[in-house]
């Protein structure tokens, strides 16, 4: 507000859940509390250790850009129903120019799990969007930050990829810098998801010893063995191994996040250890659409039990039910295998896809030989 000094220039921002508000003094020990957590360790580059001394300095910035016109603008994350307005987290905006600016944001433990970010990532891009007559608010979280996409993508940002090794890592300047996924909210996009945000439900299996598919574990890399399929049975980058895992995992979970793709771990119901994978995913588009492929991995101790046709059929069966009755409500189901892929093929003409195509000497095998594709279908009754 021009001509006030901090803390009455900075205007008070709410939709009646949350609470955006001037920093205050007193809000120094939980902004320690929050910079010294380990999330926020994990995730940030925040001074380590942090003290009360960072915390009255970061005070004395943000007042420093409220009384620039031009300044970044920092406000306080509270309840609106708090008649305290206790500190949960802090938000602000960074201009870049041209109408941009750039969001961060992050949240006191005791904030976090209630939604309050979304809420006031919202009023602060549409105080951008009115007040500065900006066209467009950016966002930035190292790759594999979920918690952070998830309140940018409930706000209608649009996710533009990962940019590799952007951010360096705060603990070791010498260890390789981390990739940052970027997205951004233009001044006419509604504030709402823009594609859907994919979480795989436990479903269990009628047979093959009692099978449970659901969510995968950052644990579940102990269960994994080396891989034994020939090369073109499976590309390299969606094998399950132990030593690429972490990465595998993250790209799954980073395709669920943008609608693209359901990932399950294929579990034993009573051992609770990973037998393999089933999933479903569109190249272009997202779930929402009526055609997605199927895809299962078994691995080499699990084969021959029956497991890939039991998880198949579960999953396909919860693919083509109607999402009224809890399905995903596809229309169509697609695969597509090699013609020596026996074990494979056998699957799919057991759980009823037919073959609908084939892509001629699609493969060259180290021998020199060549293996058709086989392209199958299975259509929702």
């Amino acid at each position: 507000m021009t001509g006030q000094s901090y803390p009455d220039c900075v205007p008070e921002l709410t939709d009646g859940v949350v609470l955006l508000r001037a920093h205050r003094l007193e809000d120094v020990p939980r902004i320690v509390e929050q910079c010294s957590d380990p999330e926020t360790l994990h995730w940030t580059t925040v001074p380590r250790p942090y003290s009360p001394g960072e915390g009255r300095a970061y005070l004395a910035l943000i007042e420093r850009q409220w009384a620039d016109p031009e300044g970044e603008r920092f406000w306080v994350v509270t309840d609106a129903t708090d008649p305290e307005g206790a500190y949960l987290g802090t938000i602000d905006l960074r201009p870049r120019g041209g109408g941009a600016a750039e969001t961060g944001f992050g949240l006191h433990p005791g904030g976090r799990g209630r939604g309050l970010m979304a809420g006031a990532l919202r009023l602060a891009a549409r105080w951008w969007f009115t007040e500065r007559e900006g066209v467009r608010v950016h966002w930035a979280a190292v790759r594999g930050h979920s918690a952070s996409w998830r309140v940018a993508w409930a706000c209608g940002f649009t996710h533009h990829g990962t940019i590799p090794q952007l951010m360096a890592n705060p603990d070791d300047p010498f260890a390789p810098a981390s990739d940052m996924w970027r997205a951004s909210l233009g001044a006419d996009d509604p504030m709402e998801p823009r594609t859907p945000w994919e979480e795989p439900p436990v479903l269990t299996t009628d047979d093959a010893g009692g099978l449970v598919l659901r969510p995968w574990r950052d644990s579940d890399v102990a269960s994994l063995e080396p891989r034994d399929q020939p090369a073109h049975h499976m590309p390299a980058r969606g094998v399950l191994d132990a030593d690429t895992f972490p990465e595998w995992l993250t790209t799954r979970r980073e395709r669920m996040s943008q609608g693209t793709m359901l990932s399950w771990c294929v579990a034993d119901a009573a051992a609770d250890t990973a037998l393999g994978e089933v999933l479903v995913f569109v190249v272009e588009g997202t779930l929402d659409d009526d055609t997605a492929e199927l895809g299962y991995q078994v691995l080499p101790s699990a084969r021959r039990r029956g497991v890939a046709r039991a998880a198949a059929t579960a999953l396909a069966r919860h693919a083509l039910l109607p999402r009224e009755a809890g399905g995903m409500g596809l229309r169509r189901l697609v695969a597509q295998t090699a013609e020596d892929n026996v074990g494979s093929n056998r699957v799919l003409d057991g759980i009823g896809f037919t073959i609908w195509g084939r892509e001629t000497a699609a493969d060259v095998l180290p021998t020199g030989a060549t293996v058709d594709s086989l392209h199958w279908e299975l259509l929702a009754e």
